[in-house]
C-alpha cells in the first residue's frame, strides 16, 4: 500500500504536505476522529480525501451545496478518483445507478447533502455498504451562535451512534472559540483531536474605504484590476445586485447578476459562466460563493457591510485560493451600520441570539474602524496573534491618522440630546453647520446653542464622526425612531469632558487609488516577457480543454502550475513531474499538449 506522502506526489503532483495535513490524515487512517480549521484554500480537502483512497470501503463527504459537489467531483475525475454526487439535481435513475456503484465498491468518495444523508431510507442504505470515513466539511453550520446556521446540521450527531467506529472529520475554516466548542459538542467530537492551520491568508490584500459615490468607487476600483481578472462583488439586497451589474454592463464590464430571486436554471447558467470563462465579475448576495472552488477570483469587493467578522473572512476568503495576490475591498458607512441593527432588531430571534449578532456586528465594526494593522485585528478575533504589520492592508500600506475629537464629540452629543435623540445623522450635521432648511426652521432648531457650532467641518467629516460615536457605542441607533440616533450610557463621560474622544481620519477613495496606481494591471506575476508569453499560450491550451470536457479551466490546471510551467519550461514528460500540481494522471492527459505549446511559443 502507497504510503499518504507518494499518494500526495503521484496523484497530486505535490511533493509536501501543508502545516498539519499528514497528521490529520495519519489520524483518520488511526480510526480516530478529528476536527480541522484550515483556512480557504489551505487543503482540507486532502485531508478526507487521501484517507479515502487508501482504506477500504467508501468515503461519505457531507457538503451544503450543489455546486461544490459537481465541483469537488469533477476534479477528483481529472485525477482518476472514482467520486459521485447524489443530490435533487438527478433522477431517480441516476441516483439508482449510483448507489449500485457504491454497493459494488466502484466508488471511493460519494457527497451527499446532510438532509439526504439523514433520511431513513438512505441511512438504511449505508448499512449495507462499507463506509471508510464521514467527512462533514462546513461543520460551522451545526453551530447557532455561528454565521451561517443550518438546522440539517445537527442531525449529523446520530452518525455517532449509528457508525460508532467509523471515523469522522470534521472541517471548516470559520469557527471563533465559541463555534468550535459547539462543533464539538453538537458533533459529538469532544474527546477527538483539534487541528488549527492558521486563519491566515497571507496572499489577500484587505481594505476597507469610506462609502461615497458606491458606483464611482467601484468603477475606479475595477479599472486598477486586470481586465481578465474574475472577482465577486458582494450587495445585500436583490434590487442592488440587479442595479450594479447592469451599471458594469454599460460601462464595458462582462458582469452577471445572482441571487434568491433568480430561477434555478438562470443561477446555474451564471454561476456556470463565472466558474467556466475568464474576465467574468458576478455581482451577488450572500447566497452565491459557499463551497465554489474556483481558485483564481482575483478580488471580492463589498459594496454593503457583511453581518460578522465570520462572514466577511468567508466572503473574502473566496478570493485567491491558488495562493496567488487578491484583493479584498469594501466600502462602508454610517447607513451600513444602521440597516444592520434595524435587521437584528427586527429579525424575530431570541433576546439571547441578538445579542450575540450584535456582539459580531461590534466586532466586526471596530474592524472596520481600527487603525491597527487590519491582519492583525481579524486573526485577534479568531484566536491567533498576528505580532507585526502584514504591509498587505490599507492601515500598513497607508497608516490612518487619530485626530482629538473631544470637542466634536461633545458638539454632536450634545445636539442629539437638545435635539431630544429623535433625529438621524443627515438632520443634526445640517444643525451643526448651520444649514438652515425648512425643517430645522420649522422645529426652531436654529435657536440652539448647537447650530452652526460646527461650521468648519463639511458633511463628509461630520458624517463620519457620527458613525464612528455609532461604532465606538457612544451613541446607539433607535429601530423604532427610523435611524435616530440615541446618547448611551457612555455618552455623559464625553459630555461632563471625562473622557477624550479619538477619530480616524477616513481614507478617501481617490487618495487611496493615486497610491496604489503603481499595482501594475498586467498579468504578468513577475514573469519575464517570455515566460509570460508562454503562460498566455498555455492559458489558450488550458481553455480548449476545458471547453471540450466542459469543465472549469481550473479543474485541468491552477494558474500557479501554468505559471511554474512557463517560468521552468519542462522539455519532457518526466521533467513536468516536477511542476506543482502535475500528477501521473494529469501528465498522461495533458502533458503532451503542454509540452507542444511551450516549445511552439519559445
Amino acid at each position: 500500500m502507497p504510503s499518504p506522502q507518494e499518494l500526495l506526489h503521484k496523484i497530486y503532483g505535490y511533493k509536501d504536505f501543508r502545516l498539519h495535513q499528514a497528521d490529520i490524515i495519519q489520524e483518520i487512517l488511526n480510526g480516530q476522529n478529528a476536527l480541522v480549521l484550515m483556512p480557504t484554500g489551505g487543503g482540507k480537502s486532502l485531508c478526507f480525501q487521501i484517507p479515502a483512497l487508501l482504506l477500504d470501503g467508501t468515503a461519505i463527504v457531507v457538503s451544503p451545496l450543489i455546486a461544490l459537489m459537481k465541483d469537488q467531483v469533477d476534479s477528483l475525475t481529472q485525477l482518476d478518483i472514482s467520486a459521485a454526487f447524489i443530490n435533487s439535481s438527478l433522477s431517480s435513475q441516476e441516483i439508482y445507478r449510483i448507489q449500485n456503484q457504491v454497493i459494488q465498491g466502484k466508488i471511493k468518495l460519494l457527497y451527499v447533502a446532510p438532509e439526504r444523508l439523514m433520511m431513513p431510507d438512505f441511512l438504511e442504505f449505508l448499512t449495507k455498504i462499507k463506509i471508510s470515513l464521514f467527512a462533514i466539511d462546513e461543520a460551522h453550520c451545526v453551530s447557532q451562535w455561528g454565521h451561517d446556521f443550518r438546522p440539517e446540521y445537527l442531525k449529523l450527531s446520530e452518525l455517532s451512534e449509528t457508525f460508532p467506529n467509523t471515523p469522522r472529520i470534521a472541517l471548516t475554516a470559520t469557527a471563533d472559540e465559541v463555534t468550535r466548542k459547539e462543533i464539538r459538542t453538537k458533533l459529538k467530537l469532544l474527546d477527538s483531536k483539534m487541528f488549527i492551520d492558521g486563519f491566515d491568508r497571507e496572499n489577500i490584500e484587505y481594505s476597507i474605504v469610506l462609502k461615497e459615490n458606491t458606483k464611482s468607487q467601484l468603477l475606479s476600483f475595477l479599472k486598477q484590476q486586470n481586465p481578465s481578472s474574475a472577482g465577486i462583488i458582494y450587495c445585500l439586497s436583490r434590487n442592488k445586485v440587479e442595479q450594479i451589474s447592469e451599471f458594469l454592463n454599460y460601462k464595458d464590464f462582462t458582469s452577471l447578476p445572482y441571487h434568491a430571486g433568480l430561477s434555478p436554471e438562470i443561477r446555474n447558467q451564471n454561476q456556470q459562466r463565472f466558474l467556466q470563462e475568464e474576465g467574468i465579475i458576478m455581482v451577488a448576495t450572500i447566497a452565491f460563493g459557499m463551497g465554489i472552488n474556483k481558485p483564481d477570483v482575483r478580488f471580492v469587493a463589498h459594496l454593503d457591510l457583511p453581518k460578522s467578522m465570520e462572514a466577511y473572512y468567508q466572503e473574502t476568503g473566496r478570493a485567491g485560493r491558488d495562493g496567488l495576490p487578491a484583493k479584498a475591498w469594501m466600502v462602508y458607512g454610517l447607513g451600513d451600520l444602521i440597516l444592520h441593527k434595524k435587521m437584528i432588531e427586527n429579525s424575530g430571534l431570541s433576546s439571547l441570539q441578538k445579542q450575540v449578532e450584535t456582539r459580531k456586528l461590534n466586532s466586526l465594526l471596530g474592524f472596520c474602524e481600527t487603525t491597527e494593522c487590519r491582519r492583525s485585528v481579524l486573526l485577534n478575533y479568531f484566536g491567533e496573534t498576528y505580532p507585526k504589520k502584514c504591509n498587505n492592508c490599507d492601515s500598513c500600506l497607508f497608516p490612518t491618522e487619530l485626530w482629538d475629537g473631544t470637542r466634536e464629540a461633545q458638539m454632536a452629543l450634545s445636539c442629539v440630546y437638545r435635539t431630544k435623540q429623535i433625529f438621524g445623522a443627515n438632520y443634526l450635521t445640517n444643525i451643526l453647520r448651520g444649514i438652515l432648511d425648512q425643517r430645522i426652521q420649522r422645529f426652531e432648531h436654529h435657536l440652539l446653542p448647537t447650530f452652526g457650532v460646527g461650521s468648519v467641518h463639511n458633511q463628509i467629516t461630520w458624517t463620519s464622526i457620527f458613525r464612528q460615536l455609532v461604532a465606538s457605542d457612544y451613541l446607539t441607533v433607535d429601530i423604532e425612531g427610523h435611524g435616530s440616533l440615541c446618547l448611551t450610557g457612555k455618552s455623559a463621560a464625553v459630555l461632563k469632558g471625562e473622557q477624550k474622544i479619538y477619530f480616524r481620519k477616513d481614507l478617501i477613495s481617490k487618495d487611496v487609488l493615486v497610491k496604489t496606481k503603481s499595482t501594475t494591471r498586467k498579468e504578468n506575476y513577475n514573469l519575464d516577457e517570455e515566460s509570460n508569453k508562454i503562460f498566455q499560450a498555455l492559458k489558450l491550451t488550458r481553455m480548449k480543454i476545458a471547453k471540450s470536457q466542459q469543465v472549469p479551466p481550473y479543474v485541468i490546471f491552477h494558474d500557479k502550475t501554468l505559471i511554474e510551467l512557463a517560468s521552468k519550461r519542462p522539455k519532457t514528460l518526466g521533467a513536468m513531474l516536477e511542476i506543482s500540481g502535475i500528477g501521473e494522471s494529469k501528465l498522461n492527459k495533458y502533458g503532451l499538449e503542454f509540452l507542444a505549446s511551450i516549445n511552439q511559443t519559445q
